[in-house]
């Protein structure tokens, strides 16, 4: 029997995000959007109420959930700012290479300090001239004794330059190209790491976006990752593991702007009635409500394909990739029918609109998204 009825603990914790997005995120939304800063106090909020880390393991101090509890949650955060919540999913990024393949020593080292504190994470994989070609990354480490010496350069990294830790992918041996790369966990404090440049984006300017410079970076054996050469196999196992949550945030968006859509064309009168008594009104939002409930679908089965230890690639990429899609459509839509008030930064629908298209791209472009779907279909 297949039930799309939440746990009562799901509910709970569904309940407990949306009225935090409502308290705490939607008043402050345009206006840490307008300053491109994180909101710290929200952070540190986020954290003392449980809705940080939501995969780390109960036995190291998190809230040890499943991948569709934390995409009802990310859901629910993003519908109050996509920025916001994107501060708190870069970690779940981060953190999921240490979860996949990190021993129990990295484990009782690394995770408990994210659960005691409020701390944020930084997954480090893109760089100026390795976008969607992860094998062209230039970043290197070498062996020198007990420890690992990386030199090179991250761009586009959420929580680069603030992160209290970084997971590094590297090159230890360029000449085997994917098989070439491996992870590493870098304490942010570790000498010769800084942040770069911080980007001023068209959106998602609520979470802080740099680059991460590594300079003669000194870390332990101790910190590699699985074995070396594992790096790429790594990433793509938690690519495939938080793409759900890209597209759960997609679908957090997309249905902020559908209710806002929803609520305008209640209100706005023309021609001597609400502009919701048009068809044509009426056929729009029809077509965001289908796209809005076909997203949650695909990203709820991908997530539960995932928790039930099923291989899910092929349908997280469609999740994440569907769900982005109609998060730019529906948002555009939202701003048309808002007309000329859609297009003004006093109205949420606008930055809706441009928070959107990063979905699109971040995490694996829709492209990439739809060259893995055909891989998987061709096999």
């Amino acid at each position: 029997m297949i039930s799309f009825k939440l746990t009562e603990e799901q509910e709970q914790i569904r309940q407990l995000a949306r009225s935090f997005a409502a308290r705490e995120i939607i008043p402050i939304a345009a206006e840490y959007d307008e300053r491109e800063e994180i909101p710290w106090h929200v952070v540190e909020k986020a954290h003392e109420v449980g809705l940080m880390n939501l995969g780390v393991p109960v036995e190291y101090g998190g809230q040890g959930l499943d991948l569709l509890t934390g995409a009802i949650v990310a859901e629910e955060l993003a519908y109050g700012c996509l920025g916001i919540n994107g501060t708190f999913g870069a970690n779940e990024l981060a953190l999921t290479p240490l979860l996949l393949a990190g021993t129990p020593e990295q484990k009782a080292k690394f995770l408990p300090p994210f659960c005691a504190r409020p701390q944020l994470a930084a997954f480090c994989l893109t760089e100026p001239n390795a976008g969607s070609d992860a094998g062209a990354i230039t970043t290197s480490a070498r062996p020198e004794g007990d420890e690992y010496v990386i030199n090179g350069q991250k761009c586009f990294i959420t929580n680069g330059g603030v992160a209290a830790l970084y997971t590094v992918f590297a090159k230890t041996d360029p000449a085997r190209g994917l098989k070439g790369i491996s992870a590493f966990l870098v304490p942010g404090d570790t000498p010769g790491l800084r942040g770069g440049k911080k980007e001023k984006k068209m959106g998602d300017r609520a979470s802080h976006v740099a680059e991460v410079i590594l300079e003669d970076v000194r870390v332990p054996r101790e910190n590699l990752l699985g074995k070396e050469g594992d790096g790429f196999k790594i990433a793509m196992m938690t690519l495939d593991r938080t793409r759900p949550g890209v597209g759960a945030a997609a679908v957090g968006v997309a249905r902020r702007a559908l209710e806002e859509a929803i609520k305008y064309a209640k209100q706005r009168v023309q021609f001597g009635q609400p502009i919701a008594a048009n068809q044509a009104i009426q056929f729009m939002l029809a077509d965001m409500a289908m796209k809005v409930e076909a997203a949650r679908g695909l990203v709820w089965k991908a997530c539960w394909m995932l928790d039930q230890g099923l291989p899910a690639t092929k349908e997280s990429a469609m999740a994440k990739c569907f769900a982005a899609d109609v998060a730019m459509s529906v948002t555009t839509d939202a701003v048309q029918i808002f007309g000329g008030y859609g297009y003004m930064r006093e109205y949420p629908v606008e930055k809706l609109m441009r928070d959107a298209k990063i979905l699109q791209i971040y995490e694996g472009t829709n492209q990439i998204q739809r060259l893995v779907i055909g891989r998987e279909l061709l096999r």
